[in-house]
Parts: structure tokens; C-alpha cells; sequence
């Protein structure tokens, strides 16, 4: 078996949080809403992500994804303990804000081995895309990150309409392959934190699939079911494990 073509999640397995995503949104939020509590901004951010992923996946709505983050942004103030009335007042400040932060390398960074093992994928004549259940920001905080050249294609959630787990956003990668990238699912990975998302939503769709638990802190903001059952999967440490693979596949 040859593999020929690796697909990655965005955030938490190639870009990181700069600081945490609450305290990123607590510092936005002190001018106008005064020092929220850190613990119960965490929490409640996680809490209004998942409500309005569930109301409106793919960024779907009116306003599009500045309107669904608008939605979380408020949740989160409001869950945390912020003035409701204050919150309303204070939007058209904070969101704007927010939106710019997390469009470039003031809201991300790159983990450590994310351009070396690109790179060294790209050495390997291996071709690699991108597959992410994000907005189109996305795209503009990996040029800033310097490291959109070294993607083929980049499938984006609210760009094409769809997100993993749907199988139909993993074949997309391989109907926008180059001749050399194989036409078989099985002659491509993908890579990701995200157990059902990026690994059982890649195995379903034909794909091989490796599950990113990179140890200490730089796992901290990894997708993590409680009570997830790894048993038969296969997972990988750091992006270094993905090349091991890889050339293990094809020797």
C-alpha cells in the first residue's frame, strides 16, 4: 500500500490558541464588561460553542459566520456572569474585535512540528490538504502562519457547506487531487483530535485515519470525549508519528 495523500484538521492538530480561547476572549471583554471569572468564562464558552454548533452547523444563518460568532461571543459574556443589558451594548465592539484576533497569528501559532513535518511530507513527494469545521478566517490565519503554500487544497466547513464527520467533505479532498493523488480513499490519511469527527468520520468514509493525543500541555485543547473508547484506535503522539506511518505504509 502506497499512501499518497495526508489530510489534517486545522486547530488543535496544526494551529494552537496563542493563549486560551477564554482568556483571549477575557481580555477583549475587560474594557467593556469588566474581569469575568476565568473558570466560569471557560466553561461557559464550551457550553455556547456546542449550543449554536448544534443550532446552526456550517456556519448556517443570515449574518453568516460573524452573526454565529456574535451568538457564542454573547453566550459566553452572559453564561459567565456579564450584565445582559451591557453585553447587548458592548457587541458591536467586542465581535469585531474578536473576528480580527482570531484571523491571524495574534489569535493562533503553529505547534512546534506542524512546517517541519509538511515540509518533510512534501520531500516525500506526499501530497497534503486540509480538511477543517471552521469559517473562511481560517484561510487567512494560515497565510499569516506562512503555512497555506504547503496545503494542496483547503476544504473549509462554511466555504463548501458541509463538516465531518459527512463523508462527502473527505471524497471533496479527492475529487481536487492533482493526477498523482490516488483516486482509491484508501490511498489516503487523515489526521486529527477529534475522535468522531476526524477519525471515524475519515475511516467511514474509506480513508485510513490517525487520532492526534499529543502529551502535556499542548494536548490540553484536544477534542476529549469522557469516557471515549480508543480500543482499535490508531493514534499518534505528535505530527512526527504521522510521517513513521507513513513510511512504515510504504516500505
Amino acid at each position: 500500500m502506497t499512501i499518497r495523500l495526508v489530510t489534517f484538521d486545522a486547530l488543535h492538530t496544526l494551529v494552537t490558541p496563542r493563549l486560551p480561547i477564554y482568556a483571549q476572549y477575557s481580555q477583549t471583554f475587560a474594557p467593556y464588561l469588566g474581569v469575568l471569572d476565568p473558570g466560569l468564562l471557560k466553561q461557559s464558552f464550551k457550553v455556547a460553542l456546542s449550543q449554536v454548533q448544534k443550532e446552526n452547523p456550517t456556519y448556517q444563518g443570515d449574518s453568516g459566520a460573524e452573526g454565529w460568532w456574535s451568538e457564542v461571543i454573547k453566550r459566553t459574556a452572559i453564561g459567565a456572569g456579564a450584565d445582559p443589558q451591557v453585553v447587548d451594548s458592548s457587541l458591536p465592539q467586542i465581535v469585531p474585535s474578536l473576528m480580527e484576533r482570531f484571523s491571524s497569528r495574534q489569535g493562533y501559532k503553529l505547534f512546534h512540528d506542524s512546517l517541519p513535518v509538511l515540509r518533510r511530507l512534501h520531500q516525500m513527494k506526499i501530497h497534503t490538504a486540509l480538511i477543517s469545521n471552521t469559517d473562511t478566517r481560517m484561510l487567512s490565519v494560515l497565510k499569516d502562519l506562512e503555512i497555506a503554500p504547503y496545503l494542496g487544497s483547503i476544504l473549509l466547513s462554511e466555504a463548501v457547506g458541509i463538516e465531518k464527520p459527512n463523508a462527502k467533505i473527505f471524497r471533496l479532498a479527492f475529487s481536487m487531487r492533482s493526477e498523482s493523488v490516488p483516486t482509491e480513499m484508501q490511498g489516503g490519511v487523515h489526521v486529527g483530535d477529534e475522535l468522531e469527527s476526524d477519525y471515524h468520520g475519515a475511516r467511514a468514509a474509506g480513508m485510513h485515519a490517525l487520532l492526534l493525543r499529543r502529551a502535556g500541555p499542548e494536548g490540553d485543547g484536544e477534542h476529549k470525549e469522557e469516557g471515549e473508547n480508543l480500543r482499535g484506535v490508531q493514534v499518534v503522539s505528535d505530527l512526527w508519528g504521522v510521517v513513521k506511518w507513513v513510511e512504515q505504509q510504504t516500505t
